[in-house]
């Protein structure tokens, strides 16, 4: 095992689903096929012991990636390796011990957890299913000791998913995800359910956790504010391809890419008057017609005739970052686009 590679590398990762009408359907409207490309030749690399967050809009593919690493969807194309072994087109089920190593932990804590069952037993099926514990007196004892690692009492295993808060629910979700000893952790939208009073004490949770238990974690969140509390590097997406990524002090203190600084100025700030802050406008494109060029240029303050032509590519940059923008890659400013507009000169 190389400690220097990552732990989850991703290279050139895909996925297109089939949303065509049935056939007789698609012949009396002579309709063609439908695809949606919901990631599109995503490639990220993911060290061990560090936080990886996916941010964007909603539809942009964040959950999808998820699931691809996970293996609850098999990529189009691509390849997913984890420590070294490549995954790509392996199911859930077919992953052997990986399954045991790569856990995941879903938006919506109560969906996610059968109510018919007590809590004790949710806890115990990975240690049941992976052969953890040995009879049931271990198997107790081991459940009462992850809910109190996660803030709960080992008295609450006896009780159902019901009759605790969300923010309780979560934690359970966290004990349960824990319980088989992984190494990787697919976290997605973990507290985007829960109120926000709640949400900075399962973050906590969560960072001391990683801490303690050497975890690495793909954070999947729309909320910037969280993304800033919990990582070591972000990347961008839209509309299923990677805009930017770097390291997460230089995505938030110096963004690059338009859309990257637009998301940006949706960040809470105590000093709102010392900078000019710019909504997002526009409309996220149907992403089943995507616009030619780059995705983002139709709402581009930057864009000109290569951005409608041309899809970008990553370029690193001198500051560590990955940028995929014609108009960082050319020095455009959001002067010389005004400039642009105001003379009648096409971009």
């Amino acid at each position: 095992m190389n400690a220097n590679a990552p732990l989850l590398s991703v290279q050139g990762l895909s996925k297109t689903f089939d949303l065509s009408a049935p056939f007789l359907n698609r012949l009396i409207e002579r309709k063609g096929k439908q695809y949606l490309r919901a990631v599109d030749g995503l490639s990220i690399d993911i060290p061990r012991g560090t936080t990886f967050s996916l941010v964007g809009e909603s539809g942009c593919g964040k959950s999808t990636v998820a699931k691809l690493a996970v293996g609850l969807h098999k990529a189009t194309s691509g390849t997913i390796r984890f420590d070294g072994a490549d995954l790509t087109g392996r199911a859930a089920a077919d992953r052997g011990d990986f399954r045991k190593r790569i856990q995941m932990i879903f938006q919506d804590p109560y969906a996610s957890l059968n109510p018919r069952w007590r809590v004790r037993d949710i806890i115990a099926e990975p240690l049941r299913s992976f052969g953890i514990t040995n009879g049931k007196e271990e198997e107790r004892a081991e459940v009462g000791r992850l809910l109190e690692m996660v803030g709960l009492s080992a008295q609450d295993g006896e009780k159902f998913p019901h009759e605790f808060s969300g923010g309780q629910r979560q934690r359970i979700s966290i004990a349960r995800a824990i319980s088989s000893k992984p190494e990787f952790l697919v976290c997605d939208e973990p507290t985007s359910a829960l109120d926000v009073s709640v949400q900075s004490q399962v973050l906590n949770l969560m960072r001391d956790l990683q801490n303690e238990l050497g975890l690495t974690y793909l954070f999947i969140s729309h909320d910037l504010a969280v993304v800033d509390f919990m990582s070591d590097f972000v990347g961008v997406m839209y509309l299923g391809r990677l805009v930017e990524t770097g390291p997460a002090g230089q995505i938030f203190s110096a963004p690059e890419h338009p859309y990257t600084r637009l998301l940006m100025d949706t960040v809470p700030d105590i000093d709102l008057g010392r900078r000019d802050r710019k909504p997002v406008v526009g409309e996220v494109p149907n992403p089943i017609d995507p616009p030619p060029g780059c995705s983002f240029n139709p709402r581009c303050p930057l864009a000109n005739a290569r951005c409608r032509q041309e899809v970008p590519a990553l370029i690193p940059r001198e500051d560590g970052a990955v940028v995929a923008c014609h108009a960082v890659v050319e020095g455009r400013k959001a002067a010389d686009a005004a400039g642009m507009r105001c003379t009648g000169e096409k971009a």
